[in-house]
């Protein structure tokens, strides 16, 4: 199996597309026609990391955080990245990371995490925009089912927890061929009208290309007329973050406990409040200042992330309970995620999780 293919797997689940722009992910490090010996899955890369897949056999290791985040002009070995990047192309071991292509996914790292401290009903805190497409194509009547069959056969018309929607009307559709034209139906030189169908359907940014060709395989004319419309509705599958509720209503103290124990971590910063109950949480694992004001808008008691400053626990107000659980922390289980995926994806496969905790905090 060739690593093209395990990384094809990975973005069919988390798309590259959606990933932030700030971002580096995919395929970091190595060549994607080499064959895969072995996958070793891990939430950093470092030196001790690249040395367990070599010990495992795993030429690939595909991790959350990229090892590449900043453009570097030497490798010299100075540095823990060009450490690692060095020891990652001697040993021959490709890199792949995914970060927030999977951050941005409804059943992502937040979800997790939101799953993690118990919450029922999570949404998408920040819902991604400009992800969606409108697909208007015309049809003969005849050929309605077989295209729409293999439009959503490549991925169009998926709309929250539905698929195969679409909306159609049936209408004339006319048109003369000239002298180089090589119509299906009708005579070219003639006027034609056909009974059509206008079909209408969903269709994701990242599965574009493919839906297009679905449409031009099966579509029965020579020539294919179609309509692509960006739409403004936010994604109800893709964003940042998660929200939702505890079971039921608990303390400030309690909810700060329940933090504490489900995330295995000794020590809390939290915000200032008046509130005597916590139910609606907010959550987004890793660096989240930038979602405080989109969970309070939405009303929720508290939020959980990582990596605040100081002036950032001012935005609570004394109403709203901010919580710095740790970068680590709110994310140290995505590797198993990812693992899960990958096995079920490929099985029989070498795929194994790295025992290197990667955490560079340490407390005292």
């Amino acid at each position: 199996m060739q690593i093209k293919t395990i990384a094809a797997v990975l973005d069919a689940w988390a798309p590259l597309r959606y990933a932030e722009d700030f971002d580096n992910i995919g395929l970091l490090v190595g060549n994607a026609d080499n064959e895969c010996t072995g996958v070793l899955v891990a939430h950093d890369v470092s030196v001790d990391v690249v040395k367990e897949a070599k010990a495992k056999k795993a030429n690939l290791i595909v991790c959350f955080h990229p090892i590449l985040f900043q453009p570097i002009k030497k490798l010299t070995g100075k540095t823990y990245v060009e450490k690692t990047l060095i020891s990652a192309i001697e040993n021959q071991c490709a890199i792949y990371a995914i970060h927030t292509a999977l951050d941005n996914q409804k059943h992502g790292i937040s979800y997790h995490l939101g799953k993690t401290l118990e919450l029922n009903h999570q949404q998408i805190l920040l819902p991604k925009a400009d992800t969606l497409l409108q697909l208007s194509t015309y049809v003969p009547t005849t050929a309605k089912e077989e295209v729409l069959n293999a439009l959503h056969e490549a991925g169009a018309g998926e709309l929250g927890n539905y698929s195969h929607c679409s909306f159609s009307t049936e209408g004339e559709g006319r048109f003369k061929g000239n002298e180089n034209s090589d119509p299906q139906v009708g005579q070219k030189g003639e006027i034609t009208s056909v009974e059509e169908a206008q079909i209408n359907v969903l269709v994701p940014m990242h599965l574009k290309s493919n839906i297009l060709q679905a449409l031009q395989s099966t579509h029965p004319y020579e020539s294919v007329a179609y309509e692509l419309i960006q739409l403004e509705n936010n994604s109800d599958v893709l964003g940042m973050g998660s929200i939702g509720y505890l079971p039921q209503p608990e303390t400030v103290a309690s909810f700060l406990k329940r933090v504490k124990n489900k995330l295995n971590i000794p020590y809390l910063r939290h915000s200032e409040t008046s509130k005597e109950t916590i139910h609606k949480v907010a959550v987004l694992g890793g660096s989240g200042s930038f979602c405080i004001d989109a969970a309070k808008a939405q009303n929720a008691d508290a939020l959980v992330t990582a990596d605040l400053k100081y002036h950032d626990f001012f935005k609570g107000e004394k109403t709203f309970l901010i919580v710095d659980a740790g970068h680590y922390e709110t994310e140290h289980f995505t590797k198993k995620i990812i693992h899960q995926y990958l096995t079920k994806k490929i099985p029989n496969f070498a795929i194994t999780l790295s025992d290197v905790k990667t955490n560079p905090v340490k407390y005292f």
